[in-house]
């Protein structure tokens, strides 16, 4: 029961953000106006792409230290879980900059940042695919996953803050104030960060075992 009681409360923090953030009251502000419920989908998307992007570190960390192909293989789907919650955040700021800014892409410094950071992963998996042997295969990959995640870090996060930004909070564009977010923003918005990152680890989870169960068979083989 203790392992699976974060599961259900992942899926019930989904359902509960999902239904309030239609039906919740929102800031009645220009330009957004209903669009600002994206917030519930979009912001939460990143938080759970760092949470297993984040994990995916210290388990390339640890196997490094220990040279257990488990820990490899954690990384690895841990890494291609936040690939997966990457492409969703990018698809639904791009639906939102549609209806915000009059374009999908407005070469905005965060959209181009996030595009390299998305890159940088993919030249990560590319990398893996591209060496047959174990061993130095996850040595290389796991020190190009210590090295990729500070440097997505600050092209998501920093650089974008250093000059003007059409998003809120970077380049001297105010962040969502106590305005804007409200208190029935914080009582959906803060759920969902739980709730989607819950669901990226179990994501992970769940493809770490295909992962392994498919290593032990190999292995046998």
């Amino acid at each position: 029961m203790y392992q699976t009681w974060w599961k259900v409360l992942a899926v019930v923090l989904i359902f509960y953000t999902l239904i309030a953030g239609f039906l919740i009251g929102v800031p009645r502000l220009p330009i957004l106006h209903e669009t600002i419920r994206n917030t519930y989908f979009h912001v939460p998307m990143w938080i759970a792409m760092f949470t297993v992007f984040t994990i995916s570190v210290i388990y390339s960390i640890k196997y490094l230290q220990t040279g257990k192909e488990e820990y490899d293989l954690l990384a690895v789907e841990c890494a291609n879980t936040g690939l997966f919650f990457f492409v969703i955040g990018l698809v639904t700021g791009m639906l939102w900059a549609k209806y915000a800014w009059g374009a999908y892409w407005s070469n905005d410094p965060k959209q181009n940042s996030a595009a390299i950071a998305f890159l940088l992963y993919c030249a990560y998996m590319v990398l893996r695919n591209s060496i047959d042997e174990e061993q130095k295969r996850g040595k290389i990959s796991a020190i190009y996953n210590i090295f990729a995640f500070p440097i997505m870090v600050v092209l998501i996060m920093v650089l974008p803050r250093l000059t003007d930004s059409l998003h809120p909070g970077n380049g001297g564009n105010p962040a969502f104030g106590k305005l804007d977010l409200d208190n029935r923003m914080r009582i959906v918005l803060y759920p969902a960060f739980i709730a989607w990152s819950l669901m990226s680890v179990w994501i992970a989870t769940i493809r770490y075992r295909i992962r392994l169960i498919e290593y032990k068979k190999n292995s046998i083989d």
